[in-house]
């Protein structure tokens, strides 16, 4: 049997194409509520993502920093996704970190083929494109760079980019910041659920199990960004995850039965709530349904972080502090990696039932 090996976006977009192939088209019923990303992100009436200051987080002041908290764990109960702003990790190393992300995806493509990935024989880290596994059959209009980046013992150095020479320091020194970012997110909506504060983290492996992977998302200018979709519609299975861009916009939240664009706020991280905690929380906090548009004139790059705890060694389910007679449990035991195929396996099924419809 031959491999089917997804060819790659940036070839296509770049070969002159005025019309996308087959089968990047969205199927009929998904096109409706496809519009022009740069129109939506104008729009300012409506519901809009929040935006939550992390600056009083751990306030001397008990009244300023529970005024804080309350409004982190509100946005993660609310709308499960946020911009986090005044976050701790410096601007300049963010900056570093897009700079060596865009300079790796500028390179030649026989360069970037260098490091390609072979999911087909389980070498899922390295550069690739999306194969044709998801609920639609469809392919999606992105190529993407995908590699554990903490703890720093269980990542592979050897298939991180060498060019440019910036790009092992910057990310190495982003996703140590980013973990403990990530440790005093989870100690919040712990206290949130009325829980000690490191309940959340050890519950998803703790600092030596829990898995940072990172997923530089990369969305060539689309002859036909009305018919395409980036990424399709879904939600992230992670605990956390953490993302930055290009400020060119593209994501889009479905709330309260519509689809939400997310404005491009300036040195803010992006923070989905993902399955994980969800679960653990029994649907107190919310992952929210998710997709990424694409568009012709500007290409989109996103940093995705998604904080995933072991595969098989947590048994992932409502904790029982968050289960009474009136709230039973909404989700049953399942491992993390048996999570991953009870969202593979219904993906055909929720396709066929949108939650769109």
């Amino acid at each position: 049997m031959v491999t089917s090996v997804a060819p790659r976006v940036e070839s296509l977009a770049s070969s002159g194409i005025q019309a996308i192939p087959k089968e990047y088209v969205r199927p009929q019923e998904e096109l409706a509520s496809i519009g022009n990303i740069f129109d939506e992100e104008k729009k300012d009436e409506g519901p809009q993502v929040p935006t939550i200051d992390l600056k009083e987080i751990d306030s001397e002041d008990p009244v300023v920093r529970e005024k804080c908290r309350e409004e982190l764990k509100n946005a993660a109960t609310d709308w499960g996704v946020m911009h986090l702003v005044n976050h701790g990790i410096p601007d300049e190393l963010i900056e570093r970190v897009k700079k060596a992300g865009e300079t790796f995806f500028e390179l030649p493509l026989e360069e970037k083929e260098k490091y390609a990935n072979d999911q087909a024989a389980g070498k899922i880290q390295g550069y690739g494109s999306k194969l044709a596994n998801n609920a639609s059959g469809q392919l999606e209009w992105e190529d993407y760079f995908f590699h554990l980046i903490f703890p720093e013992e269980k990542r592979d150095l050897s298939i991180w980019p060498k060019t440019p020479a910036d790009y092992t320091v910057a990310t190495s020194e982003y996703a140590r910041l980013l973990r403990s970012l990530a440790t005093k997110i989870m100690s919040v909506l712990s206290i949130g659920l009325g829980l000690e504060e490191g309940r959340l983290e050890k519950e998803v492996g703790g600092i030596e199990e829990l898995l940072l992977q990172m997923k530089i998302n990369y969305y060539p200018k689309c002859p036909q960004p009305e018919l395409a979709l980036g990424v399709e519609a879904h939600t992230d299975i992670s605990a956390l995850t953490f993302i930055l861009h290009n400020m060119v916009p593209g994501l889009q939240l479905f709330y309260e039965g519509k689809w939400v664009t997310a404005k491009c706020v300036p040195n803010s991280i992006i923070m989905h709530i993902g399955d994980t905690i969800e679960i653990l929380s029994n649907g107190k906090y919310k992952s929210i349904l998710h997709r990424g548009l694409v568009n012709k004139e500007k290409v989109r790059i996103s940093w995705a972080v998604f904080c995933e705890p072991p595969k098989e060694k947590i048994v992932l389910k409502p904790l029982p502090e968050t289960v009474s007679e009136t709230e039973p449990p909404l989700f049953p035991p399942r491992t993390f990696q048996q999570h991953i195929q009870h969202k593979l396996f219904r993906k055909a099924q929720q396709s066929l039932l949108s939650k769109e419809g």
